[in-house]
């Protein structure tokens, strides 16, 4: 039986979107890469363990559909289709793919440990495998360096993000008491 989208599968996808957007302003450039810290894969992570697999695919797309069409919501207010073809464009891409990959693997057991393990693997290896190997390919740099450069200095900030976003999502399912299908 196919589900039909509710206002509130909307509602939720647009909140976590906006959510996104927001924490790209939270930005801290590294002089030897060319990918900065943000806030995003925070974002990405907790509407993995919040929305279903739906609401995450559609919650990402928007997200990356209003920065294409030129609302500033990339990191450092950046917008266009030019930062999905540059060098962080495999992160941005990789973000709608681990979402969707951490609330598929949440979906029937949302235990602490399965919460911390699935955004590790989507939250982290999914979205750095895909950053890294856009990032290989644009700059012609080797999936060596590019893993040195765009993954190897990330690795502590997300796995601390991923210690927030499990608690935080513990509460905001708690608080929305929905049954996430």
């Amino acid at each position: 039986m196919k589900k039909k989208l509710t206002v509130q599968n909307l509602v939720y996808s647009a909140l976590f979107a906006t959510l996104t957007a927001v924490l790209s302003y939270i930005t801290i450039p590294l002089p030897f890469s060319p990918i900065p810290i943000t806030g995003q894969s925070l974002a990405v992570m907790l509407a993995g363990l919040v929305l279903s697999p739906l609401e995450a695919c559609l919650s990402m797309t928007t997200f990356l559909l209003m920065g294409i069409i030129g609302l500033p919501v990339f990191s450092a207010g950046k917008a266009g289709p030019g930062v999905i073809f540059g060098t962080s464009g495999g992160y941005l891409v990789g973000y709608l793919v681990g979402a969707v990959v951490i609330s598929l693997l949440v979906r029937k057991n949302k235990s602490k440990v399965v919460m911390f393990l699935s955004c590790f693997v989507g939250g982290i290896v999914v979205v750095h495998f895909f950053g890294v190997c856009w990032l290989s390919f644009i700059s012609g740099m080797g999936l060596t360096k590019s893993f040195i450069l765009g993954s190897l200095p990330f690795l502590p900030g997300d796995i601390i993000k991923m210690i927030v976003a499990v608690p935080l999502a513990i509460r905001l399912n708690k608080g929305i008491k929905r049954n996430v299908q």
